[in-house]
């Protein structure tokens, strides 16, 4: 996020665009009410007729995947009004001539075309957006699930710009993370080009400073994505894997590709709390202590770093992932004698400028928000104020580009995914608590009471879902928060997994994000 959570409350105008913010992030939520009630207005678009939606001052339902064209339609009546923010553009931003010239063909008899989006409904989004300022702009996985998941996040960056709501408080592009410690394991290096704090494995100065500081050679390579993990497994090119706190027979897009990739590797090993659908075809599992039980940090969607506090001992033979991974790491013959967390934090701020300023001692229990580059840092609680790290910020003009796949006579639905308020993403600890559990035992599909009716569907049906790549069986829900010709599936569930539908081969070019959220499937009640 550029913005902090809390400046939520303070916004004259929240823009939620792919976020089921009720659902996924409720105490997010919550801000967005307090909001409400200090007159902010709120402006939803999504998919489905979410529970926010209800709440807001104007709430539309674009085409799935419509995104860029959605917003580019946005910003083409902005500009055409004179509401953009002119001294803004001119004196912190470039590119702006590039993007007005691709935003002129964007009218809102074209946009509705291709998003089903109301051209009132269109100006009133617009108008609002850019008159009540500071504007906060809001976005989740709807947003970047997508083959064009990062034009549509560079098209959320184009609107904010264009209002001069970047780098004000209580504005910002603020996309919401999916779990609790997303950003921190991005901010270490969790990804398959950088080391710590986003540097490159491909910059000279950047490897020699780690490899010094690790006592060892480092490599430039760059490593693979998750998605591009399938692929090798199966041309057996990646031989073994660790796989620490994830359930990809769930969470990758491809259970059938999936399934046959695990097998063609020669060991694989899995870090869990528990006995995940991933973890049970593993050859070892590590026993992993939860965070109730170790010591260490996270850093949430905010850009905060806080401690967190042991406060019952590990069960049975479980450890902290930090020291699980010291111990294969010696064992590999690289030993890794760290005395505890904060000593692995310490070395991590000393290579890290964001981090730098940051220790234990000033954590205490509210924590600090990166960059803090100093020990006299009091942290950043919004990016941007003065100036873009770049310099200007940059304009993309975007063009809007189909879904990979859309519904056609033989697949005549479309399907998305997404998870639901009672469990947390594959359902590896929600779906073990009784609490949570009892609030829904099994998945199941949402669709249209109108498309139930066609087909002679009632709620609880056993349906049969078909698509390109696989079926599955699940019950149905008829629902009215999904619109005529598409159909939801919540990701929790193993007995009814998404991935055996959802298109491994549909990715973003840059980011390599499988497209979960458009599939094309159809649908035939099963027979007893």
């Amino acid at each position: 996020m550029t913005n902090s959570i809390a400046e939520i409350e303070d916004a004259s105008c929240i823009f939620v665009i792919g976020s089921n913010t009720t659902a996924c992030h409720p105490l997010i939520a919550r801000r967005i009410y307090r909001a409400k009630e200090k007159g902010a207005r709120l402006i939803v678009a999504d998919p489905r007729n979410i529970q926010l939606s209800r709440f807001a001052d104007i709430a539309v339902r674009q085409r799935l995947g419509s995104d860029v064209a959605l917003l580019n339609g946005m910003m083409h009546l902005i500009i055409k009004n004179g509401w953009q923010d002119a001294e803004y553009i001119a004196r912190r931003t470039e590119g702006y001539e590039a993007l007005e010239k691709r935003l002129r063909s964007y009218t809102p008899d074209r946009v509705q075309a291709i998003t089903g989006v109301a051209p009132d409904d269109l100006a009133r989004m617009a108008e609002l957006y850019a008159t009540r300022r500071p504007a906060s702009l809001l976005y989740a996985m709807g947003i970047t699930q997508h083959t064009t998941g990062v034009d549509n996040v560079k098209s959320c960056c184009n609107l904010a710009m264009l209002c001069g709501n970047v780098g004000v408080y209580a504005g910002g592009v603020n996309p919401l993370r999916g779990q609790n410690n997303v950003q921190g394991a991005c901010d270490m290096g969790g990804l398959p080009d950088v080391l710590p704090g986003y540097q490159k494995v491909s910059d000279p100065e950047v490897l020699e400073k780690f490899s010094e500081a690790w006592g060892c050679k480092l490599s430039s390579w760059a490593g693979m994505t998750i998605t591009d993990m399938i692929p090798a497994m199966q041309a057996g090119k990646l031989k073994g894997m660790l796989i620490i706190g994830e359930n990809p027979k769930l969470s990758d897009p491809d259970w059938n590709h999936l399934a046959h990739a695990l097998k063609n590797l020669e060991f694989l090993v899995v870090q869990e709390l528990f006995l995940s659908e991933t973890a049970q075809v593993a050859d070892v599992v590590l026993a992993a202590a939860s965070s109730a039980e170790k010591d260490g940090t996270f850093t949430n969607t905010e850009r905060r770093c806080m401690r967190i506090r042991r406060a019952v001992e590990p069960i049975g033979n479980s450890l902290p992932d930090w020291e699980i991974i010291c111990r294969l790491s010696t064992a590999m013959g690289y030993e890794m004698n760290y005395g505890g967390p904060e000593e692995i934090f310490d070395e991590m701020t000393s290579l890290t400028k964001s981090y730098q300023g940051m220790s234990y001692r000033r954590l205490g229990i509210d924590g600090l928000q990166w960059p803090c580059p100093d020990a006299e840092h009091p942290g950043t609680p919004y990016l941007h104020k003065d100036r873009f790290t770049r310099g200007k910020g940059k304009f993309h003009a975007i063009e809007y580009r189909d879904p990979a796949e859309l519904p056609d006579e033989d697949y005549p639905f479309y399907l998305t995914t997404g998870r639901m308020f009672a469990h947390f993403h594959t359902g590896t600890m929600t779906r073990i608590s009784p609490h949570l559990d009892v609030e829904q035992t099994t998945g199941y599909v949402s669709i249209h009471p109108d498309d139930a009716r066609a087909l002679d569907i009632h709620d609880g049906d056993m349906l049969v879902l078909s698509s390109r790549r696989g079926s599955m069986e699940v019950p149905a829900r008829l629902s009215r928060s999904v619109e005529r010709g598409t159909l939801f599936l919540p990701i929790h569930f193993g007995e009814s997994p998404t991935n055996v539908l959802t298109n491994a081969e549909a990715v973003d070019p840059l980011a390599k994000i499988p497209e979960f959220k458009v599939s094309a499937v159809k649908v035939a009640k099963m027979v007893a």
